[in-house]
């Protein structure tokens, strides 16, 4: 009788991982590197492509789930043109706001080649600079009409306020709500 419970098990193993395969059902462990940074796996959770020192002291890569839910998409691995007209890279490792500081990148960004047809990689950004007390569709608007006058506000925004200052402000601030596009 253990035996054949056992027997079961595998069985139903096995049909679910060929199931998965076959649906095209996305894990984030299961993508190549090339392909990790800006996908996200079927449970709407972003991939993110992290290193690691490997066995001989070389770095190696490996894509793994983060626990940053997309609430408007899953299943997605986003497409070269995105990554092109965006100005991001799939080959680094971690991303971060720092990168809105670069002039040539927030034009990519803000771009209507990317911020009209890539929400994924826009809503990405739009989080990123949210965290640091910006609201992307200002930072973008700010760049179309004077770039230089964008770095200066973003620079001087005083982003991401300390503890004292954020509990200060707690009744004025409110959560921007994402781009209407995504």
């Amino acid at each position: 009788m253990a035996s054949s419970t056992k027997l079961s098990f595998i069985f139903f193993l096995a049909c679910s991982l060929l199931l998965r395969q076959t649906l095209g059902e996305i894990v984030c462990e299961e993508l190549p590197t090339e392909m990790c940074s800006f996908a996200i796996a079927s449970s709407g959770k972003r991939c993110l492509l992290e290193n690691y020192a490997g066995k001989d002291g070389k770095v190696e890569y490996q894509c793994r789930t983060s626990e940053v839910v997309v609430e408007r998409m899953a299943e997605h691995i986003e497409s070269d043109e995105c990554v092109a007209a965006c100005g991001v890279q799939r080959s680094c490792a971690g991303i971060s706001s720092d990168a809105l500081l670069e002039p040539q990148f927030t034009a990519k960004l803000c771009s209507p080649r990317c911020y009209q047809n890539c929400p994924n990689i826009v809503d990405l950004y739009f989080n990123l600079a949210a965290g640091e007390g910006v609201f992307l569709p200002d930072l973008c608007e700010r760049q179309r009409t004077n770039p230089r006058r964008a770095m200066f506000e973003l620079l001087s925004s005083g982003a991401a306020p300390g503890p004292v200052a954020a509990d200060a402000h707690a009744d004025t601030h409110a959560d921007a709500p994402a781009p209407a596009s995504i």
